[in-house]
């Protein structure tokens, strides 16, 4: 049977933008809260997740998936995290699912991303090494990558990710209807403006 791209979500992040009593990614969305929203979507797809996180939020992490779907690095700010940052999380990811076709890289604060997005940005894997969402032109989230780039993704380190790989190779843009693809938790106001998105998503579903 062959292998599918596999969904790495993460949420190692330290957050330190957000300026709030409580971790972004715990923050109430709707009946759910950031983190479980974003993991559903993703699980939603079918196809193999797995969370790339920290202690603090294993916890929670471990509601939603099995132990095996989790890779848990140090808290980020700790002595030991210093050399990791997104890099390091998206190889800890890739390297966990060694055996998939491809990994679609989703942040953790993202979760007015639609599973169907992920769908349509995993197909175009099958003939290009890199694809990602848009959404009128803009660039956005989440980015793929084939295969044939593992042995560069488990090499990423520090905070920059995948960016030297999205220069180097040709990238497929996927324009989806999706305007989620650009919506990240970064501040306090964008967790507002998340907020009335998926308000305004629920409203329309239910005409």
């Amino acid at each position: 049977m062959k292998s599918r791209p596999a969904v790495v979500v993460l949420a190692a992040g330290r957050g330190s933008r957000f300026r709030g009593l409580h971790h972004k990614l715990v923050q109430t969305l709707g009946a759910s809260t950031v983190l479980a929203t974003t993991i559903s979507n993703a699980l939603a797809t079918q196809m193999p997740v797995l969370v790339v996180t920290t202690e603090p939020l294993a916890e929670m992490v471990s509601r939603h998936v099995a132990t095996r779907d989790m890779v848990v690095l140090p808290p980020a700010g700790s002595p030991a995290a210093q050399a990791l940052g997104m890099g390091y999380s998206i190889a800890a990811g890739v390297a966990a699912r060694s055996d998939a076709s491809g990994w679609l890289i989703l942040p953790a604060d993202m979760p007015m991303i639609q599973t169907s997005t992920l769908r349509q940005v995993a197909d175009e894997l099958d003939g290009n090494a890199i694809a990602y969402a848009q959404h009128r032109g803009l660039r956005g989230h989440p980015v793929g990558f084939s295969a044939e780039l593992y042995s560069e993704l488990v090499m990423l380190t520090g905070d920059e990710g995948a960016r030297r790989l999205l220069a180097r190779y040709p990238a497929m843009g996927v324009e989806v209807d999706d305007p989620g693809v650009l919506l990240d938790v970064d501040t306090e106001d964008d967790l507002d403006r998340v907020r009335v998105a998926q308000r305004e998503m629920q409203f329309r579903e239910a005409r």
